[in-house]
């Protein structure tokens, strides 16, 4: 096909009810396929490339883990060789609520964005320029284990709490966010799928990039002010408290309530798809990083899928010409007014009508399932915070429906590691099903009924249904009788408790009317297939939601995971718990001038141990008291207290286990 053929009839005088003068999305005017093909295969050098980029950064890099190990203390391992130094440098604390959350989801989204676009280049790895399709696989393995270790230092230089940290911080993160801006402003097209992909995909790294390109200067200065260590306190110390002092507060009696109106509870469900932080309480730092993942997951695949398919049907809509149009008026999809089915300009614009209806479909559908997907992911936060506050009262049997012991394991460990990847993952699948099937039934709305209904041909449907009338009128006649039948002839009209009557006639109808009930059991398996279809579509992306009953929700992966990752959560991170040790190394400062370390939160109830002197017997009379309530208001604390206060009887309280 010739350029003249592509271009020439974009500029057609159109005298029909659809015009093509403006595009609506990514249009960019046709020009001659041969300077086309010359733009898409001349690749943009910019001044530092990307592989020199990470042959500078990556020594850089682990020059700064190696500097940087040399700050942490060994807590275990021949603890005495070198004074304790190096030790292993830890990234993020995901079981204690301290340190700056934006931080962890910056280098997390840097991660994902980084290995989003991974998956679709041919150069997984920077270092190797061309790679045969045999060993582009073996490439990207090895690319999946590289990326995380050279955006490590990014995350690492906040976990040691000292200035040194953040000053390589500031370095890493002005380095990697300039070259990024850099890169993308020198060369903002790329020929990878879509001229601008390489741009729209790497927003959320370069946003991420900024983020850190504040977040560690302020750090820095705010590390000059505070004199002597930069160590800070226990930064989840005060979240801890606010919870504790938030459970132990004193409510009002509950009053009784009048029967909600339909608007009220309109209202209510809605605000359940809206996510509103409450006083005294968090959302673990391993479930925030999943929903940000998860968001990141949708624009990644939506950017995707949007340059995949439009320019390309917009190029189609463009070269559309005559050939074509006789081809689809010779299969009958477009209709022909002239008998010996030579197609005119009138055929052109429709078959071009055609293809835009095509483009405004899958757009909609697009639309329709980035908004259903984030929605549910919004609805995950709502129910991630009333599972755990179940949790942590001790309602097992509410959240998992049977008892269970929230006790740490081999399977429930590998599950909390895995869950905020899973997240992303079932976040991409989901968009990209619900896609696929919104598209489909886009399609067959439009071409079935929208389209018939304004043209006046290929009413296929509408003639179908018209020939069918019959049957469905005895269909829905007989439900109707069936229904008149039972509320008139077969129950008593008194209050209740209601019984039946004419049971002679009762049983007649239920004979005559069964072949009838067979094709409506028909009609109703196919729209229980239809709705079971469209529900574990659209709620995919839910991991706090089994797509099986309850009796089979062992053999939901995501569901299976969700659930031992509230266990390993609940039983390593209880708000109460780590504000009860707290207060109990509080309670021991007070013989010395030791300071407090966040690593001492879990080390805290040891001290339990240790004789309490008279200074502070009333202070620990005091926390033992604290205990009493807290356990009383936490049952789910009791089957632990055996296992960690190992001198027990000093409370005062039995602590033999009790199941939930």
């Amino acid at each position: 096909m010739s350029s003249e053929l592509l271009t020439g009839s974009h500029n057609l005088d159109l005298n029909g009810s659809f015009s093509y003068d403006e595009n609506w999305y990514i249009y960019e005017p046709m020009g001659d396929l041969d300077d086309m093909n010359r733009e898409a295969n001349s690749d943009c050098s910019p001044t530092v490339p990307y592989n020199l980029y990470h042959i500078c950064l990556a020594p850089v890099s682990l020059v700064i883990l190696l500097v940087l190990s040399l700050l942490i203390k060994r807590k275990h391992l021949y603890k005495n060789c070198l004074d304790g130094a190096p030790g292993l440098l830890s990234p993020v604390r995901f079981l204690e609520e301290e340190g700056n959350k934006g931080l962890t989801l910056a280098v997390f989204g840097i991660l994902f964005s980084s290995l989003c676009v991974l998956v679709l280049d041919a150069n997984p790895l920077p270092f190797v320029s061309s790679s045969s399709s045999h060993s582009r696989e073996y490439w990207k393995i090895m690319a999946l284990l590289y990326y995380p270790a050279f955006y490590y230092p990014l995350i690492a230089c906040a976990t040691v709490r000292h200035r040194i940290g953040y000053f390589f911080g500031c370095l890493l993160s002005w380095c990697h966010c300039v070259v990024h801006i850099w890169q993308k402003v020198e060369c903002p097209e790329s020929p990878k799928i879509y001229r601008y992909y390489s741009l729209l995909s790497s927003v959320p790294v370069i946003l991420c990039l900024a983020f850190l390109s504040l977040w560690y200067p302020l750090q820095l200065v705010k590390s000059f002010r505070r004199k002597g260590k930069t160590d800070e306190e226990v930064l989840g110390n005060g979240y801890y408290k606010e919870y504790l002092k938030n459970i132990l507060a004193k409510r009002p009696p509950e009053r009784n309530k009048a029967k909600p109106s339909v608007f009220s509870r309109f209202q209510s469900y809605l605000y359940s798809y809206i996510y509103t932080p409450q006083e005294g309480f968090q959302i673990p730092l391993k479930l925030v990083l999943s929903q940000a993942m998860a968001v990141i997951a949708v624009y990644q695949v939506a950017l995707l899928l949007l340059v995949t398919f439009v320019p390309n049907i917009q190029i189609v809509r463009s070269g559309m010409t005559k050939d074509v149009t006789a081809l689809l008026v010779q299969f009958g999809f477009i209709p022909s007014e002239n008998a010996m089915g030579l197609p005119g300009d009138k055929e052109l614009e429709i078959a071009k009508h055609y293809v835009w209806a095509l483009e405004v479909c899958f757009v909609s559908s697009l639309v329709v399932s980035c908004l259903l997907t984030s929605s549910m992911l919004m609805r995950s936060l709502v129910r991630h915070r009333i599972n755990l506050r179940r949790l942590y009262r001790g309602a097992v049997v509410d959240v998992f429906h049977r008892p269970h012991q929230l006790q740490p394991s081999q399977q429930a460990l590998v599950c909390w590691m895995c869950f905020a990847g899973f997240q992303a993952a079932f976040t991409c699948l989901g968009l990209l099903i619900q896609q696929i099937v919104f598209f489909v039934c886009a399609v067959a709305f439009a071409f079935l009924v929208v389209i018939p209904l304004q043209s006046g041909t290929n009413m296929y449907l509408f003639k179908m249904v018209e020939n069918m009338w019959p049957f469905w009128l005895t269909l829905v006649v007989s439900v109707l009788a069936q229904n008149l039948l039972t509320h008139f002839c077969f129950l008593e009209r008194e209050p209740p408790p209601r019984e039946l009557t004419n049971r002679r006639a009762l049983y007649i109808v239920t004979y005559l009317l069964f072949p009838v009930n067979v094709l409506v059991g028909v009609l109703a398996g196919v729209w229980r297939l239809v709705v079971s279809a469209l529900y574990n579509i659209i709620h995919f992306c839910q991991l706090d939601v089994s797509l099986l009953s309850h009796g089979a929700e062992a053999f939901d992966p995501g569901y299976r995971t969700y659930c031992y990752y509230l266990k390993i959560e609940v039983s390593q991170s209880h708000p109460a718990v780590r504000a009860f040790c707290s207060l109990l190394l509080q309670s021991q400062s007070l013989q010395g001038p030791k300071e407090l370390q966040p690593s001492d939160i879990e080390e805290g109830v040891m001290l339990m141990k240790q004789p309490a002197s008279k200074a502070s017997h009333r202070k620990q009379n005091c926390a033992r008291w604290w205990l009493a309530y807290t356990l009383l208001n936490n049952p789910s604390l009791l089957p632990y207290r055996k296992g960690v206060l190992l001198d027990a009887p000093a409370n005062g309280m039995q602590t033999s286990p009790v199941k939930p």
